[in-house]
């Protein structure tokens, strides 16, 4: 995992706002596109961000491009953000 590229693409809260949409399953970049007020290059600017960071997948369906969640990356980056917090002995350490 890329963490420097994750951690820059959670840092924006439109593309933050992208991967909750795409919580619910796949959708094709017209289908998200709608839920924001911006243009289509900034849309695929940041398609291209999460893509970078392996936090999407996509996929080719005819003239469409569908995206989905990278499951793997997310359960690896909650792994990593649960590592940060002490366990409840006190004494820190894995959990």
């Amino acid at each position: 995992m890329k963490q420097q590229a994750v951690f820059r693409a959670l840092a924006d809260p439109t593309r933050r706002a992208i991967l909750k949409r795409l919580h619910g399953g796949a959708m094709s970049a017209g289908e998200i596109g709608e839920a924001f007020d911006i243009t289509g290059a900034s849309l695929s600017h940041h398609f291209a961000v999460l893509k970078q960071a392996d936090l999407v997948r996509t996929e080719r369906r005819g003239q469409y491009i569908v995206y989905s969640l990278n499951t793997t990356v997310m359960e690896d980056l909650t792994r990593m953000m649960l590592d940060l917090i002490p366990s409840s002995g006190g004494r820190g350490g894995k959990r």
